[in-house]
């Protein structure tokens, strides 16, 4: 068994995600489930095998990182058949890995159900945008359907800080620069200040993962970039709070002030398990106005969630108000419904008082 026949397999199987975990059979996540390829379990040494494989089919990329720090993610291509992003690890003292399955073909954003609400941020031409999640719940996909839109509405240059690159854009009416963390430039850090003296009209940051990236990505917003970024929260109110607490608190209050002036919409998503075994998206959108301005001035985020449950006139809409749609469509179960809300009991009444 190579691993590029369990790669090739994979892509024939729409699977989204493939894992090689020493002690149990390899398996492939298809729709929402995870499914065992046949019953021979791994044991460490052909583990390590196959992942020497996968570095090779990366380029013959070292092992180094993985060996000395205990993780390493990287992405490559099987030409003419897909990419695919992996992230190797150790676990148990044993190498693992678990790899997702990307398209070279960019995804169309009505066959995922994302909002024209959400796609309108391409017009966008100044601010901070957030697209917030958990992990695997398609913000990357998301992400590129925004920029892929840019691409094909606007004469720009875009700039992407991404760790590792997954979809690639050509270049089409904008210019495109695509860096990859650690292989094109040492970290988001290094990479977004130098993307500010490269002429860009929009920046997008794979993700925030430290208040000093925050800091930059904001005054980037602020001297009218378009900057786009992910973070892992779940719920707009929630990421507002998340940026602030990852600030010392002296400057804390400054921070509120800068956000409530340069951001302009937050988009949370879920991926939903369907009753026909897929996955359906959850979206919640936030839209900035006056009131949700000055509610993160004067530290009230707790308040925020009634102005989007209040906002539909805006192209607003709470996780809840989505999650209640799905289940009136048929797509996802009750049961779906109330785990992913973020009131489950209200969630529950709603449903069972037919509203």
């Amino acid at each position: 068994m190579k691993v590029v026949d369990l790669l090739n397999a994979a892509v024939a199987k729409n699977a989204s995600d493939i894992f090689l975990v020493p002690g149990m059979p390899f398996s492939y996540k298809i729709g929402s489930r995870i499914v065992y390829q046949n019953e021979e379990k791994l044991f460490p040494a052909q583990m390590e095998t196959l992942i020497e494989e996968l570095y090779q089919l990366a380029g013959n990329r070292n092992m180094d990182k993985v060996k000395e720090h205990g993780d390493d993610d990287f992405s490559f291509a099987l030409p003419g058949i897909c990419r695919f992003r992996s992230s190797v690890f150790r676990q148990r003292g044993s190498l693992a890995a678990v790899i997702r399955v990307v398209t070279f073909d960019l995804p169309d954003y009505k066959e995922l159900h994302i909002p024209e609400t959400i796609m309108d941020v391409a017009r966008m031409t100044k601010g901070f945008v957030l697209v917030t999640g958990p992990a695997g719940s398609g913000k990357t996909t998301t992400l590129a359907c925004i920029i892929d839109k840019i691409n094909n509405t606007r004469n720009a240059h875009v700039i992407t800080l991404e760790d590792p690159l997954e979809y690639l854009h050509r270049h089409k009416q904008s210019v495109v620069t695509q860096r990859e963390i650690t292989t094109d430039t040492d970290s988001y850090v290094t990479g977004l200040r130098a993307a500010l003296r490269q002429a860009p009209d929009v920046i997008l940051v794979g993700e925030m993962r430290d208040y000093e990236t925050i800091r930059i990505a904001m005054t980037a917003a602020e001297t009218g970039h378009l900057v786009i970024s992910t973070l892992h929260t779940v719920g707009a109110a929630n990421t507002i709070d998340r940026i602030i607490d990852s600030f010392p608190p002296n400057q804390q209050q400054q921070i509120r002030m800068q956000l409530s002036m340069v951001v302009q919409a937050v988009i949370s998503q879920q991926l939903i398990p369907t009753v026909d075994g897929g996955v359906e998206p959850a979206f919640e959108i936030m839209f900035f106005n006056n009131a949700i301005r000055n509610m993160i001035r004067e530290s009230k985020t707790h308040q925020i969630d009634s102005v989007i449950a209040t906002g539909q006139t805006e192209g607003m809409v709470s996780m809840d108000a989505s999650l209640l749609n799905l289940y009136r469509e048929g797509k996802i179960t009750r049961e779906h419904a109330v785990i992913y809300s973020s009131n489950s009991e209200l969630m529950a009444k709603k449903i069972d008082r037919g509203m």
